[in-house]
């Protein structure tokens, strides 16, 4: 049976953590999430980590929620990225493709980004009729500032790499076959610093990026319940359809 998450320790103190799931795009069905979330379990138990490195099998990043799973009906927790926000060590997201609703949660709870000139961006929670639970409304405008993240997500267009690394979705637009290593040695920069000394700032950069939106992350928690909603059920299929078809287009 294929891991749906692969880890690899390329030096000592950094982890690469990859979802593995290609031929999905890494789309985040249940599976998924959970060996991800034990994966992640795993290395926080790690005193010797100091970086993680996030990464996605090519062709993509991550695709968002697996939305056939969600259209039978799985529910997906707002919790569900919390082991990767309560990491107690930096996240560096090396984004290698198409970054999509979920997916782009998740490259946003990562501490800061990478692309490859593969990466590419989309909110389309808008587009399939999906609300917000994974902090989107509170980390985009915080990575983009209001007036991008608005238009992210009242378009549901994709934002290309260097347009990306223009806004500050990205840090740094690398070369493809070169993303991972220098993802990697980013990591190593870190696990160079004092260990206590950065795990404080890190925290007080928590604190700020968290306190700051606090009150849009509870609202998101509030108005998703207890799983992620889907605002016409009936009307789902078909949106889902169009977005795939006009991810395709926009990527070609």
């Amino acid at each position: 049976m294929t891991e749906l998450v692969l880890v690899d320790r390329p030096a000592d103190g950094i982890a690469v953590v990859t979802l593995n799931r290609p031929s999905k795009y890494n789309a985040l069905c249940a599976d998924l999430i959970a060996a991800l979330q034990r994966r992640l379990g795993e290395l926080a138990g790690d005193d010797s980590l100091r970086a993680l490195v996030l990464t996605g099998a090519d062709p993509a990043f991550c695709a968002g929620l697996d939305l056939v799973e969600l259209g039978e009906g799985a529910e997906f927790s707002p919790g569900a990225l919390e082991p990767l926000l309560a990491l107690p060590v930096p996240v560096i997201g090396a984004i290698n493709g198409a970054a999509i609703t979920g997916g782009l949660e998740l490259a946003l709870s990562c501490d800061f980004r990478i692309g490859s000139e593969r990466a590419r961006f989309a909110d389309t929670h808008a587009r399939v009729g999906l609300t917000p639970a994974w902090g989107l409304t509170a980390r985009l405008p915080q990575a983009v500032g209001q007036s991008w993240a608005r238009q992210m997500s009242m378009t549901g267009d994709f934002v290309d790499a260097p347009t990306a690394l223009r806004i500050g979705l990205i840090n740094e637009l690398v070369a493809h076959d070169a993303l991972v290593e220098r993802a990697v040695q980013l990591a190593a920069s870190v696990t160079s610093t004092d260990k206590a000394t950065a795990t404080r700032i890190r925290e007080l950069y928590d604190v700020t990026r968290d306190q700051t939106g606090a009150q849009t992350l509870a609202a998101e928690i509030a108005l998703s319940s207890d799983r992620v909603l889907i605002g016409d059920p009936e009307a789902f299929a078909a949106r889902r359809a169009a977005v795939f078809a006009r991810g395709r287009t926009q990527r070609s």
